[in-house]
C-alpha cells in the first residue's frame, strides 16, 4: 500500500475538554505520523468554504455554528493507506455505533459533536490540506 497524507480536524467539541493529546495518542498508536498541526479558530468563511458540499443540507448553518465555536487542531497525517486507516481510527459518525478503541467511541459525545473529522479520499485530502496548510509547514 503507499504512503499517503490525510487531512484531520479535532473539533470544538474535543479540543474544550483538552483531548488533543489522547486523540493524537491513538492517531499515532495506529500508526499515523503527525506531519503537520496547528491549533487555530476557525473563521466563518473558512468553514462554510470546508463544508460547502453541504451548503444546501437543512444542518449547513449549525455545523458551521459548531465548527467556529471554540478552538480546532487541523493537522496532516501521513502513513500507509492513510485514508482509510484514519478513517477506520475515527470510527462510525454515531459513537453508539462506533467500535471500540477508535476515536468516536472513547470521545465523542454525538453524532454532531463527533470530536474529528478525517477526508474521504485522496482528491479531498489535497484540497482539505490545501485550505489550511502550506507547503513549508508539512514535516514529513
Amino acid at each position: 500500500m503507499a504512503i499517503e497524507r490525510t487531512f484531520s480536524i479535532i473539533k470544538p467539541d474535543a479540543t474544550a475538554r483538552n483531548l488533543t493529546g489522547a486523540v493524537n495518542a491513538i492517531i499515532e498508536k495506529a500508526g499515523l505520523r503527525i506531519v503537520a498541526q496547528k491549533r487555530i479558530l476557525m473563521t466563518r468563511a473558512q468553514a462554510e468554504t470546508f463544508y460547502a458540499v453541504h451548503k444546501a443540507r437543512p444542518f449547513f448553518g449549525e455545523l458551521v455554528d459548531f465548527m467556529i465555536s471554540g478552538p480546532v487542531v487541523v493537522q496532516v497525517l501521513e502513513g500507509e493507506g492513510a485514508i482509510l486507516k484514519y478513517r477506520d481510527v475515527m470510527g462510525a459518525t454515531d459513537p453508539s455505533k462506533a467500535a471500540d478503541g477508535t476515536i468516536r467511541k472513547a470521545h465523542a459525545k454525538s453524532i454532531g459533536e463527533n470530536s474529528v473529522h478525517g477526508s474521504d479520499a485522496a482528491d479531498t485530502a489535497a484540497i482539505e490540506i490545501a485550505q489550511f496548510f502550506s507547503g513549508n509547514e508539512i514535516v514529513g
